[in-house]
């Protein structure tokens, strides 16, 4: 079996603790691994890191690697969408790519932002789906329901396919529906919830997606030809945004005459928004979720997330209250599905916030913004051990380093020397340097930038260590 693991999702719901360049499967929200290492941890098992492949954009891809150890190019593996368009192009690219290399073979769907109690009980029913999905069905996995849920989509099950099997036909998929459906469904055996895991041959979708999505299929044959080429990345920036986009479910479950459903007692749950967390992490005796350093004060039933400040709150029920370095959300509960509002307008008002965090991870280290103004900008800079940033240039800023904790290797133009504790140096505009950890223990400076622009953009890598240059200039 081969996975795959969509991962391209921007969690707007999650905002303000996920953001467009990190979203919410790189956050650890439970647990001490992020729901991405959660996803690709729990299904190590079954299907070795070096048939795992993951679907996401460029810029979340160099994200999720620094969450993962190094395996030498043996997986997972890295599918680039250079553009959103949906699940069924996403599941599409992958197959192609999968086809193009295996011919065939049992490909496994997995979404990155899934909670699953039960391990063992998801394992033995993807051992299942394997078999059923061999005799050229496509499997969907069914949680059996635990409360009248309107935020999943679900599933009726219909006959079984034989008597040996749990697998039956699936009778129809249902939206997310209404309340008083909702409990309705609850209380009936032969509904269960959309989990979005699906289970099929590579040959079987392909074959589905010709049938009910030929504009789909005769793109994907397109950059399937391109795959493994020169023109491979050319080719997915032409044809790929031309693709058809909308979900797998709308354009081929609920057309196929091949589906089926195997109900699983895994403890599955969609980590959508906010509300979510009721289900997965554990409450004290009011009811409430409490993470960081918060004042209550008789506030009950509620999630409140503090990060570096002192929250305070009085009085209040049923409320969500997130707070950043960088901004802060509070809604009712009931209102946790709006959220993405608030992402849609920051992004209609240019706003920062709604696309990167003020802290940016990166494989060598971090960089926090702490202030910026009119032709300047500070930042805070941690390298790693033994790390070191790009030899890089700027045409339009200078920079002051001041080393606050560790010892700096600095390259300015010919010179390479170092700098400790207390000590300072100067980058001048378009000037080649590199900044480097020599040490086992982190570095920690702050960085002044001066210049008419200050964007991340204004750089060109000569050498790098994690790839990001060619010929000579930025790479994604």
């Amino acid at each position: 079996m081969y996975g795959v693991i969509l991962a391209g999702g921007s969690g707007t719901r999650f905002w303000p603790l996920s953001r467009e360049e990190y979203p919410k499967q790189l956050l650890n929200i439970f647990g001490d691994q992020t729901l991405i290492q959660a996803t690709i941890s729990r299904i190590a098992d079954l299907i070795p890191s070096k048939h795992l492949y993951v679907v996401t954009n460029p810029k979340q891809a160099e994200q999720i690697q620094f969450q993962l150890p190094p395996s030498g190019g043996l997986g997972p593996h890295f599918i680039a969408e250079p553009f959103g368009r949906n699940t069924a192009a996403a599941i599409g690219l992958a197959a192609v790519t999968l086809r193009k290399q295996f011919k065939d073979g049992i490909m496994v769907v997995l979404s990155a932002d899934h909670f699953i109690r039960n391990t063992a009980a998801f394992l033995d029913t993807l051992r299942l789906a394997e078999a059923v999905a061999g005799k050229d069905f496509l499997v969907t996995l069914g949680a059996k329901p635990t409360r009248p849920e309107t935020a999943y989509g679900y599933i009726e099950q219909g006959s079984t396919l034989d008597r040996s099997s749990t697998a039956s036909k699936v009778a129809r998929f249902i939206e997310k529906p209404r309340r008083e459906a909702a409990e309705e469904y609850y209380k009936k055996d032969a509904f269960f919830w959309n989990t979005g895991i699906f289970v099929w041959k590579v040959s079987t979708i392909l074959s589905e997606i010709h049938r009910y999505m030929p504009e789909l299929s005769k793109g994907l044959k397109t950059i399937e030809e391109k795959i493994g080429t020169e023109e491979e990345s050319e080719g997915l920036q032409a044809f790929y945004g031309a693709l058809p986009a909308i979900s797998i479910d709308y354009g081929i479950l609920e057309k196929s005459d091949r589906i089926a459903v195997i109900p699983s007692d895994m403890g599955w749950e969609d980590v959508g928004s906010w509300n979510a967390l009721d289900e997965v992490i554990p409450k004290d005796a009011d009811g409430n979720i409490v993470t960081g350093n918060v004042v209550n004060v008789g506030t009950r039933n509620s999630t409140i997330y503090a990060d570096k400040r002192i929250i305070a709150v009085v009085g209040l029920n049923d409320i969500v209250v997130a707070d950043t370095d960088d901004a802060t959300l509070i809604c009712s509960k009931s209102a946790a599905q709006d959220v993405k509002k608030v992402v849609e307008i920051l992004k209609q008002q240019n706003e920062e916030s709604h696309r990167v965090h003020r802290k940016i991870i990166r494989a060598w280290g971090s960089f926090t913004t702490l202030e910026e103004g009119q032709g300047y900008k500070i930042k805070r800079i941690v390298v790693n051990p033994h790390s070191r940033l790009s030899l890089q240039q700027h045409s339009q800023r200078s920079e002051h380093w001041v080393v606050v904790s560790g010892t700096a290797r600095v390259t300015c133009g010919e010179s390479v020397y170092t700098i400790q504790e207390n000590q300072s140096t100067f980058v001048p505009m378009g000037v080649k340097h590199r900044l480097e950890n020599p040490t086992d223990t982190p570095l920690q400076l702050i960085e002044v930038q001066s210049g008419s622009y200050l964007g991340e953009d204004d750089i060109v890598r000569f050498h790098d260590d994690y790839g990001r240059i060619e010929n000579g200039k930025k790479k994604g």
